[in-house]
């Protein structure tokens, strides 16, 4: 009898003990999800900006589908420093998140600035592919840099503005051409093209144009108008010297701490919102595009040859990028993509 009530006794501590686990789980769980968390963020997109709007609009979104239990705080138009200030900050844990393009994302992850190369996309159709082709790739690589990206995005075609036509690379070696300091792409694409730039922050090109420094420089349609670059040149080159990618990257270390529903809505929706922001800065890169025209740019048309001739310096370009910013295999396998989609849609 002694023996049926200890066996009784047990299988009921058992039991109690079970389920006690199994509440004390639920609580945590419950805990976790009711957790608030904040995620400092930090961009060069100033406020009021088409970047801004889709952040605040995805915030929003990720706020309602969370309960409020994830917010992104915003800190627009650099006032937390250019992009590799940021990336300080982010490695002390001042900084959770930021948009970066492309010297701020080379720092992290060099092999992305493949994309940034001159002269490899033709067509927004072309970045698409190679884009979704290659996502899951520059996400899985980031990530054991310590990053987890949100979404991929784009700054969009990069064209060159100056005083003067500019039809060739001969035009171009006499030309005081500006660079962004610090930027081995642009060092590699101008050495390639026979030009001896003048290495500039961004925050000194507009004086450096009024004050004849410089004479030509690089960048998006939009970021020429709004940086107001637009007023002191005269002849844009139209024909894009590549595309200037961008991307939004949260710490894994803030990542980490948040339950896995949070994870996944933070991936969903930027990955969702950072496509929209592609397909609306291009609608503004047309629209500023017919803004410089109404206001005297005058664009300049590449001859056939001369094409050729800055395709063939891309090329030398990306191959001498090789070991130093991404490996052979990754170049074969953008390239070779490309071909297949060039292969499909002639």
């Amino acid at each position: 009898m002694k023996k049926f009530e200890t066996a009784g006794l047990r299988k009921e501590t058992v039991l109690h003990r079970s389920l006690l686990t199994i509440i004390t789980l639920i609580f945590i769980s419950g805990f976790s999800m009711g957790q608030k968390y904040t995620i400092k963020f930090a961009t060069l997109a100033p406020e009021g900006s088409t970047w801004m709007k889709v952040m605040d609009e995805m915030n929003a979104e990720i706020s309602k589908l969370t309960d409020g239990n994830v917010k992104f705080k915003i800190y627009p138009g650099g006032v937390q420093g250019d992009e590799k200030d940021v990336m300080r900050k982010i490695r002390l844990g001042q900084l959770h998140s930021a948009g970066f393009t492309g010297v701020g994302m080379g720092e992290i992850l060099s092999e992305a600035r493949i994309m940034d190369t001159p002269f490899l996309f033709r067509s927004y159709e072309e970045i698409d592919y190679v884009t979704k082709k290659f996502y899951d790739e520059f996400s899985a690589r980031f990530e054991e840099q310590g990053h987890v990206m949100l979404g991929w995005t784009e700054v969009g075609f990069v064209y060159v503005y100056a005083n003067k036509p500019l039809t060739s690379p001969s035009d171009l070696k006499g030309t005081k051409m500006w660079m962004w300091e610090g930027d081995p792409v642009a060092e590699a694409t101008f050495n390639a093209l026979g030009v001896s730039p003048i290495p500039l922050s961004i925050t000194d090109v507009l004086t450096s144009l009024q004050t004849n420094l410089i004479e030509a420089v690089y960048t998006s349609p939009l970021a020429c108008v709004t940086l107001q670059w637009y007023t002191r040149v005269k002849y844009m080159m139209n024909e894009p010297l590549t595309n200037a990618a961008g991307v939004v990257l949260i710490s894994k270390k803030m990542f980490d701490k948040m339950p896995a529903e949070y994870q996944q809505i933070l991936k969903e929706k930027g990955r969702e919102y950072m496509q929209k922001l592609v397909e609306l800065s291009r609608r503004d890169n047309r629209e500023s595009i017919e803004l410089m025209k109404k206001n005297g740019i005058e664009l300049v048309e590449i001859p056939a040859q001369n094409l050729e001739d800055f395709r063939q310096a891309g090329e030398q370009v990306r191959e001498k990028l090789v070991g130093k910013l991404y490996s052979q295999e990754l170049l074969d396998n953008v390239e070779q993509t490309l071909a297949e989609f060039r292969q499909k849609t002639e």
